[in-house]
């Protein structure tokens, strides 16, 4: 059912009668969303790693923000149902013609082509947290699906998600074209009718029949499948991550190697990474680190067994790509040379870092192996 326009109602109302058209449910949601959207689309286009803490709480506030307003296009008041904006496509067709012949009609609600906007943006925007959640769990080894999802369907997916993203931009574009057009050409004050909730009473408009809003059902349905929502969320994600490491480290790899520097969790090396490393240790980086046999092989054994060949964390990936100039050097491969490029060397210089490789400095979860975005901070004591 679609809310008839000025040509198919009888007179009931005058041009200068206001009319509540939005109702507070409506325009909350509007410009939360607004806010949600711009803060994810930011951090998501422009933010450095560790701004994804705000990616993800705009992401949640999206999701709750749809259920919401799914709720509302049922229980919501007459404007606000969804009952009134679906348009058959030859109204949708019939709509366009009257643009681009120059003949404007107005609508009390959306009209034809505004209702399918609303459609397409909650349908891509919930596509984008499905797609999102994906990637969260594969890439990061975060959320509801980390346990079953692998770091390369989180890449492949990843892709996908960018793509919706733009798609959304798209979209947002063409809403405001279509609001500056009906603002200009169709003389509507359409964004402060998004503020004050009323419209002036269409010529010769009768209103339709009025449904009311049901607030405290609306809330409530939003409020039980919220929290069913909140919990599975937490309960998967607790669960261990697919491809991720979770004993602790070695007590004797972390006495021999933590005692002279940060002992790298093993998925951050290849097999051939550690060998390298272990059958030179009389000349360790510069330094004699020399062990007893029995506890070198010990500790080659531990290494190449838990080597980045067992893991599917993000950092098992990256850092498996060796830099053939220095193939023994974490901080000489590609990626990380990408990821720290605008860090000064004062940094790494200072009393708080100590050198390159004291990932511990910056990434408070690096003996894990994880080094999740949202854990990273340069630490006051070093000067930028």
């Amino acid at each position: 059912m679609s809310v008839p326009s000025e040509k198919s109602l009888p007179s009931e109302k005058s041009a200068s009668s206001p009319i509540r058209v939005w109702d507070l449910g409506v325009r909350l949601f509007h410009w939360s969303l607004l806010l949600a959207v711009t803060a994810a689309a930011l951090t998501g286009f422009f933010g450095s790693p560790d701004s994804l803490w705000i990616h993800l709480i705009a992401g949640i506030a999206i999701a709750y923000l749809l259920l919401f307003r799914v709720v509302w296009g049922f229980s919501g008041s007459t404007f606000a149902r969804f009952r009134t904006f679906i348009f058959a496509p030859s109204v949708m067709v019939a709509r366009v013609k009257d643009i681009i012949s120059g003949r404007h009609v107005r609508y009390l609600g959306h009209n034809p082509l505004g209702g399918a906007m609303v459609f397409a943006l909650i349908g891509v925007l919930i596509l984008i947290l499905i797609t999102g959640t994906v990637v969260l769990g594969g890439s990061i080894k975060q959320g509801p699906l980390a346990f079953i999802t692998t770091y390369s369907a989180g890449g492949l997916v990843k892709e996908i998600h960018q793509i919706f993203a733009f798609l959304l931009v798209g979209l947002i574009a063409l809403h405001l074209v279509g609001v500056i057009y009906e603002s200009i050409i169709g003389k509507e004050k359409l964004v402060q009718a998004m503020v004050t909730g009323d419209k002036p009473a269409l010529p010769a408009v009768a209103l339709p029949p009025l449904a009311r809003a049901r607030p405290v059902l609306a809330l409530a349905i939003v409020g039980i499948v919220g929290l069913a929502g909140a919990y599975a969320t937490v309960s998967f994600s607790s669960r261990p991550g697919l491809g991720v490491p979770v004993a602790a480290l070695d007590p004797t790899y972390q006495k021999e190697c933590g005692a002279c520097h940060f002992a790298y969790h093993p998925s951050m090396g290849t097999k051939v990474l550690w060998s390298g490393i272990m059958a030179h240790l009389d000349q360790h980086f510069g330094e004699d680190a020399s062990l007893p046999e029995a506890t070198r092989t010990q500790l080659v054994a531990y290494l190449t067994e838990n080597s980045s060949e067992h893991w599917d964390t993000r950092i098992a990936h990256v850092l498996a790509k060796a830099n053939p100039d220095d193939p023994l050097r974490f901080t000489a491969t590609r990626f990380w040379t990408r990821m720290h490029h605008d860090i000064p060397e004062s940094v790494f210089k200072s009393k708080a870092v100590g050198f390159k490789g004291a990932c511990n400095a910056c990434h408070s979860d690096a003996k894990t192996g994880l080094f999740a975005p949202q854990n990273i901070e340069i630490p006051e004591g070093a000067r930028l």
